[in-house]
């Protein structure tokens, strides 16, 4: 189950907090310019589909997440085109790809006039319309009512955002924010964390492949072009 951390205020920098939890043998790279045809967008790049978990576009200063549902189907198209799809398309994403094939998901797109999130349960669509302020979206959704939301979301509320993750310990407890697992012979762990700023000046971006350790973010930014 990843965890999105979100804060939006009209006026000022949007501020978002990633943490991705996928199975550790699935190869990927670091936050970059990794597609020509969008050269102004940044993002980690999955190695073997090609797409992405989170980007954001410098010059637009969208952001996109896609988070895994509950709702499973074997053998569907990938679904790390739509944080692409979506920083390029806006809120028209769902007219330039086609997501009724694919597995479930929430997807998030931030940016500086608000935060919208789609959900799809392989059934039907539904758009939120996220309100000013802080919010977390789980597998479950928006603010959702499960034990992770319970226990972080509170933290996140009265606390520095590295402080929270830095003091957690990966964990297969459902509450915890990072985790570790094993799933049929397979290792499902929290492989990367993201904080993300976007203001008028740019993009910056801090993340870390072992984000609950202190000392091991790396922090670099875009100006907006």
């Amino acid at each position: 189950m990843c965890t999105v951390v979100c804060r939006w205020v009209a006026g000022e920098p949007l501020r978002i907090l990633a943490i991705r939890d996928e199975f550790v043998s699935r190869p990927f790279d670091p936050p970059g310019a990794w597609w020509p045809d969008q050269p102004a967008v940044i993002g980690g790049r999955d190695r073997l589909a090609g797409g992405s978990w989170c980007v954001s576009d410098v010059t637009t200063r969208r952001t996109a997440l896609v988070l895994n549902r509950g709702e499973r189907r074997d053998g569907t198209p990938s679904r790390g085109v739509l944080p692409l799809a979506a920083v390029a398309a806006g809120e028209s994403w769902p007219d330039r790809i086609d997501h009724r094939q694919m597995a479930s998901f929430n997807l998030v797109l931030a940016g500086p006039a608000g935060i919208a999130v789609w959900t799809w349960d392989a059934a039907e669509v539904r758009r939120v319309e996220m309100t000013p302020g802080l919010h977390m979206i789980t597998s479950d959704g928006v603010d959702a009512d499960n034990p992770r939301t319970a226990r972080f979301l509170p933290l996140f509320e009265a606390r520095p955002w590295d402080e929270v993750v830095t003091r957690t310990t990966p964990s297969d407890d459902p509450s915890a924010l990072v985790m570790r697992r094993e799933i049929g012979g397979h290792v499902h762990a929290t492989v990367f964390g993201q904080l993300i700023t976007v203001s008028d000046g740019g993009l910056r971006i801090a993340w870390s492949a072992t984000p609950w350790i202190d000392g091991s973010w790396t922090e670099q930014g875009w100006p907006r072009t």
